[in-house]
């Protein structure tokens, strides 16, 4: 079993969800709202726009804001573009790589709905 995979797979239950009923063609802050709709429905924890603080040697070099966080434990970004190219999958990491979460999905509203799901453990991260 993966790593909070039944708090993942709920969110992937709410991402299809709103999918199938949006679609496609909407900005990225429409899905998000809706996205969190579809996660309380379902009982998760969610919390939107959550700061990101990035450091270098102790020092705040950056702030950053990812669209969801899930049960304090799962990263959600929302894109919703044609494809995920990788520049979305490395800033999923680099979120992943700045904060103790381990579990980050990437879910993509395009015309063909996509995600990607990452584990970084936190005994990997420098």
């Amino acid at each position: 079993m993966l790593l909070f995979q039944d708090i993942t797979d709920k969110i992937l239950k709410a991402y299809f969800n709103v999918y199938n009923k949006l679609g496609n063609g909407f900005l990225e802050k429409v899905y998000e709202k809706a996205l969190m709709i579809e996660l309380q429905k379902l009982g998760l924890n969610a919390e939107r726009q959550i700061p990101i603080e990035v450091f270098y040697e102790e020092v705040l070099i950056g702030n950053y804001f990812a669209d969801i966080l899930v049960e304090h434990c799962v990263i959600v970004e929302i894109k919703a573009i044609e494809n995920l190219i990788a520049e979305h999958d490395a800033q999923l990491l680099n979120y992943l790589k700045a904060t103790e979460i381990e579990v980050g999905l990437l879910l993509n509203f395009g015309p063909t709905p996509q995600f990607k799901r990452r584990i970084l453990t936190n005994d990997l991260k420098n």
